[in-house]
């Protein structure tokens, strides 16, 4: 057994007990915190696998940004995942069974590409240019129309999520910058006259009682 054996066996099982102390930690931070490891141990993987460009991909934008903004806004809302985690053991056979499915149409699917011997060797030319710079040639010219396609469908979840979220409150208060403009003069500046107030004579020998 070499070295990347050992590492593959290594980071493999760490990714395993890792992604599942996902779903058993009682602690939604002590879940995210191993979803973290479980996405840094993907990345040595993908190191393994001479993908550099996916594996710093993985830990800048998911480690890096997505990840720490979740475990800030888990610990700054305090959710109580008590409630949540009810039954949890009672539909554990249920989620197996249907993970196990999952698992299986996806090995089926997947298995085509790790049936060959050997990796296809590459040229000179293209061991200079580097995995990242192939990626990208085969992303924007053999693969074009299905990132467009895959980046309207995100578009379309962001829009949806905004959409689904945005709710207009009574007790909020917010300003509207197209009423603000068309304010005029008259408007932004209201002169009330208001009448002077005189005290009684009773109140103002309750007054000079007070001070006495």
């Amino acid at each position: 057994m070499d070295i990347t054996t050992a590492l593959f066996f290594l980071f493999s099982a760490i990714l395993l007990g890792s992604s599942f102390r996902v779903i058993t930690a009682s602690s939604t931070v002590h879940s995210a915190l191993f979803l973290i490891l479980s996405f840094f141990t993907a990345s040595c993987l993908w190191m393994l696998l001479k993908a550099e460009f996916l594996a710093i991909t993985l830990v800048l934008v998911y480690i890096g940004a997505v990840m720490v903004l979740f475990l800030f806004v888990v610990m700054m809302l305090d959710i109580n995942s008590d409630e949540v985690r009810q039954g949890f053991w009672k539909h554990m056979p249920m989620a197996g069974l249907v993970g196990a499915l999952i698992a299986f149409e996806m090995a089926a699917v997947l298995m085509g590409g790790f049936r060959l011997n050997a990796a296809p060797e590459l040229g000179p030319e293209l061991i200079k240019m580097g995995n990242t710079k192939l990626l990208g040639i085969q992303i924007y010219t053999n693969y074009l129309y299905p990132l467009q396609i895959a980046a309207v469908l995100l578009l379309v979840a962001i829009i949806a999520a905004i959409a689904l979220t945005l709710r207009r409150r009574k007790d909020s208060r917010a300003q509207n910058p197209s009423e603000q403009v068309k304010v005029t003069k008259e408007q932004r500046l209201r002169i009330l006259k208001v009448q002077a107030t005189v005290e009684t004579s009773a109140e103002a020998a309750d007054n000079g009682k007070g001070v006495a």
